[in-house]
């Protein structure tokens, strides 16, 4: 499977909507290195982009809000953030 810059911006937007955990977003990056089967189109952003993310799970380097901003930036999306009270359960 060819790792496009859709492929990676999806996978982080999962991140970043809790639906897959930062293990399974390392563990894919880790994995999409391995295989090393990118798009040419993209491939310096997207190779970058998806090695620093194998690095997530590293106290070291981590993965921070900005990053994940400044990584969907390089891969052409933008970020927003709404913030919505919730209902105090009685």
């Amino acid at each position: 499977m060819k790792i496009t810059r859709q492929k990676v911006g999806q996978k982080l937007i999962d991140y970043l909507y809790h639906r897959i955990t930062l293990a399974e977003l390392v563990d894919w990056a880790e994995s999409a290195m391995m295989e090393a089967n990118f798009e040419e189109k993209d491939f310096e952003i997207v190779r970058d982009i998806v090695s620093r993310v194998g690095l997530g799970d590293v106290k070291a380097f981590g993965m921070t809000w900005e990053d994940c901003e400044d990584f969907l930036s390089q891969l052409g999306y933008r970020l927003s953030v709404k913030v919505s009270e919730t209902q105090a359960v009685a």
